[in-house]
């Protein structure tokens, strides 16, 4: 039984990093190509803000009590933006000390190796 639910919770998040639109822009960002638009990402987050503290002056004005579940969501994927920011931006730098010293070593890169 418990093997059931352990494979159940791993399909559904496995479905959801594949077709969130969220999580298909985060994963977008720990690219080579996309991790230097990760801290412009980070502005989402400012967007799903605004969309939870609406949602919430909502719910507290009368509307049904479910839609609080949509302000979870949004202070969610907020976070989830806040987070990826400066984690894209360590990376990035990472990734650009490696790549220098590859330069300066020597090293040809295969965009160099182009014929043509």
């Amino acid at each position: 039984m418990f093997q059931l639910l352990i494979a159940f919770v791993s399909r559904i998040y496995a479905l959801f990093q594949r077709t969130m639109p969220t999580n298909i822009l985060i994963r977008a960002t720990h690219t080579r190509r996309g991790l230097r638009w990760g801290v412009p990402a980070m502005l989402l987050a400012v967007v799903y803000l605004v969309i939870a503290a609406a949602l919430a002056q909502w719910v507290a004005s009368g509307a049904p009590g479910w839609i609080n579940l949509l302000v979870l969501v949004c202070l969610w994927n907020a976070l989830k933006f806040v987070v990826n920011g400066p984690a894209t931006l360590v990376r990035l730098v990472r990734v650009r000390a490696i790549e220098r010293r590859y330069r300066d070593a020597g090293y040809v890169s295969n965009e160099t190796m182009s014929v043509g």
